[in-house]
């Protein structure tokens, strides 16, 4: 079962798809309602997506994971199936105070695939398994 984002949000990256898609532009007010629902995160994900730091990884068995370069410089991965990331803020904002929705990264996955703007990359399954085990490493240290 895939897990959805509240309606709104999901609205808001609807038209921004098909928005896109139809004049290579997002109109201000979606801008402003991305703003609002999720203030400071909206602006750095945007950057994040300008600065195309996106990347869907996938395998031939047909798992999909997203690795966003953050602005940091480190790599999180994230599952968009689940709304889930791997950076500290994702655990304390989204998880523990719930105070947000979701974190910059995993906005920034959103937005490069409404956008068109994901880069993508083919890993076989071995290599794909080692991406996740080398983040269950580097989690645990």
């Amino acid at each position: 079962m895939k897990a959805t984002l509240p309606t709104a949000v999901e609205e808001i990256l609807s038209e921004i798809a098909a928005t896109h898609g139809a004049t290579a532009q997002v109109p201000d007010e979606l801008l402003l309602a991305l703003k609002f629902l999720f203030g400071p995160s909206a602006v750095q994900a945007l950057d994040l997506v300008d600065r195309h730091s996106v990347t869907r990884v996938s395998s031939p068995s047909g798992r999909t994971i997203y690795q966003v370069l953050g602005s940091s410089g480190k790599v999180y991965t994230c599952f968009a199936s689940c709304h889930y990331c791997s950076c500290p803020a994702f655990e304390f904002s989204v998880l523990r105070k719930s105070d947000s929705l979701l974190c910059k990264h995993l906005l920034a996955v959103y937005l490069s695939l409404a956008l068109g703007v994901c880069q993508d990359l083919s890993v076989s399954n071995k290599q794909l398994s080692g991406l996740l085990l080398a983040e269950e490493d580097q989690e645990q240290a």
